[in-house]
């Protein structure tokens, strides 16, 4: 099966999770206040029965970061997977600037045309920072908030605003080199050995996307996501927090500050896990989010 709108064959991938979620992704014309085009969006839906469950992909991924835990929890939930604009396998416009607020209105518009109702937002590293920007700026829309390893608390690393040509160009190509995905793949994991050859397909696919390193490089010009730990106590909505033991990207000392800042809040370490507990800790993971939406 090939799906046109995808800038590769999925006869490239060979993990039964991964051929599984490639082939249920959609796509779609969402319309925003960003421009008078639509902008083609891809996503994943498995429906089940309750309150919907939406979840964000961390930097420099795509909805295949939840090849595992996609599944798992459609089995009891209504779940949908969307790539965040200029990411993913979404369409980037060089005509839209890209930054947090611009990957917002789009996550809004997506919200109204494809879920309409109220979610539970399932944010995984920059995806957590995005589910936090949403849910502060959406309270009525965000049921429920689940953050993963996530992004926020710190902001991201000021040199990003100088990553302009050529810097910028440099910075996308070195990290788009396989070796340095590799390195990175390796370190989101608690166990290296684990890593298999369809996780750093996975994690590069979306490499060929058209726009893809302008993308970065503007994102990353951007600045980024920046801290809300002055805003978190806003967040009057339950709040689930899972962390890896092991998590060497960012380490593991803004778990204690998320559950410190939200009121309503629960940590739950994972074992064994690094960065990436929805990839290396599926099944403990999926179990938690459950709970915690019974």
């Amino acid at each position: 099966m090939t799906l046109n709108f995808l800038p590769f064959p999925i006869e490239q991938l060979t993990d039964p999770d991964a051929i599984a979620l490639a082939k249920s992704i959609e796509q779609r014309d969402i319309f925003t206040p960003l421009s008078q085009q639509p902008i083609a969006t891809t996503y994943v839906h498995q429906s089940a029965a309750g309150t919907p469950v939406l979840l964000l992909h961390g930097f420099d991924s795509s909805v295949l970061e939840f090849r595992r835990l996609l599944p798992l929890l459609a089995v009891q939930q209504d779940t949908w997977a969307i790539d965040l604009l200029g990411f993913g396998f979404t369409d980037r416009s060089p005509k839209i600037p890209l930054n947090p607020d611009t990957i917002k209105t789009h996550l809004y518009a997506c919200w109204q045309t494809l879920i309409n109702r109220p979610v539970v937002l399932v944010g995984a590293s920059m995806g957590g920072a995005a589910a936090i920007d949403f849910a502060l700026t959406y309270p009525e829309v965000v049921e429920k908030l689940v953050l993963i390893d996530s992004a926020g608390f710190t902001s991201g690393p000021a040199l990003g605003k100088f990553l302009v040509p050529p810097l910028g160009n440099l910075a996308a190509g070195i990290l788009q080199s396989p070796k340095v995905r590799q390195q990175i793949c390796r370190n989101a994991y608690h166990d290296p050995d684990l890593l298999t050859f369809d996780d750093q397909l996975c994690g590069s696919l979306h490499l060929q996307a058209s726009g893809w390193k302008q993308a970065l490089i503007a994102f990353t010009r951007s600045g980024g996501y920046p801290s809300f730990k002055d805003q978190l106590s806003q967040l009057q909505l339950p709040t689930l927090i899972l962390w890896g033991e092991s998590d060497r990207i960012l380490g593991t000392k803004d778990a204690g500050a998320f559950k410190g800042a939200i009121a309503q809040s629960q940590l739950i370490w994972i074992p064994r896990c690094g960065h990436l507990p929805h990839l290396e800790q599926s099944q403990l993971t999926a179990q938690h989010i459950l709970d915690f939406l019974s």
